[in-house]
């Protein structure tokens, strides 16, 4: 049987599950050597700590550039308490199972933050959580205050929360990462991505932003994901979705990407792609001008 038919074998065999699963260490794909069926910490390591009051440990995964991008909009909007210092976690190395990540944030998934603003440090993980959290400590920055605007900015806040899954751990793993190719799951998540779109499409071919005429922290919690899969920039999937075809997430995504905060929050614990974009960490607004791996890699 040559690998062509043993492919084939593999893609119409039918999967019998046991009584009891049990973990194969080697059945992962792409980041079988950080998944475990279990939590806590594998290793020693305390965090840094850096002089300003928000302590950020993330890496600018979608899920961490919402929250860099929150800081950089309230530094904009002159919230000068909103000033951090930014902690590469490098998921791919397993950094995120270290013992002093872990405290922070038991599930040792990135982001998360420290607030030693107060007499006790506070931890909040969870990228929504975080979200909406600066926002209240900020005085309802980039979140409206009651009524049917607050309830809406909150429901799509959490419908990026329920639908990223489903896009990420769905279609991306076994679009991308996983170690076959399958039919079903590739058509069932594939499906489920464009239904979304067209849900978002449907919504901002009507309203500016998710909320209505304001961004808000609903935005920057969908734009990360969906902004970068319709600009062709998530998975390499582009021509596989035909994304052109959802032209109000465009222009929702491109209006949201030429915000100067938008451009710095997205540069911060990025360790790929453009030296220029690459701020590997960040503790002064002035390290965009000065430590993006473009000018460390510079002499003089």
């Amino acid at each position: 049987m040559n690998d062509e038919q043993k492919q084939q074998a593999q893609q119409t065999a039918t999967y019998t599950p046991p009584k009891v699963w049990t973990w194969d260490k080697d059945n992962g794909g792409k980041f079988a050597s950080i998944n475990r069926p279990i939590a806590g910490a594998t290793h020693d390591k305390a965090l840094p700590v850096g002089r300003h009051p928000l302590q950020l440990h993330s890496m600018a995964t979608p899920n961490g550039v919402k929250v860099t991008v929150m800081l950089e909009e309230l530094l904009e909007l002159g919230h000068s308490g909103a000033e951090y210092d930014a902690w590469p976690i490098n998921i791919s190395a397993g950094e995120q199972f270290g013992s002093g990540f872990v405290a922070i944030n038991p599930n040792s998934k990135i982001p998360a933050l420290v607030d030693r603003s107060g007499s006790q440090p506070v931890r909040v993980f969870e990228s929504g959580a975080i979200l909406q959290y600066l926002a209240e400590k900020f005085g309802g920055a980039f979140l409206p205050a009651e009524g049917a605007a607050r309830a809406e900015c909150l429901s799509w806040l959490f419908w990026q929360m329920g639908s990223a899954p489903f896009l990420g751990g769905g279609f991306g793993h076994f679009f991308a990462y996983a170690p076959e190719k399958f039919e079903y799951p590739i058509n069932r998540y594939a499906m489920e991505v464009k239904r979304q779109l067209d849900v978002l499409d449907r919504h901002l071919a009507e309203n500016a932003y998710l909320a209505g005429a304001q961004y808000t922290i609903a935005d920057m919690a969908v734009w990360p994901w969906y902004g970068a899969l319709v600009k062709g920039q998530l998975y390499e999937a582009g021509e596989f979705l035909q994304v052109q075809d959802y032209r109000h997430v465009i222009r929702w995504a491109d209006e949201i990407a030429a915000r100067p905060a938008v451009q710095r929050g997205r540069k911060v614990n990025r360790f790929w792609g453009e030296p220029s974009s690459q701020l590997h960490e960040r503790h002064e607004a002035s390290d965009f001008d000065t430590k993006t791996q473009d000018k460390l890699a510079t002499p003089g």
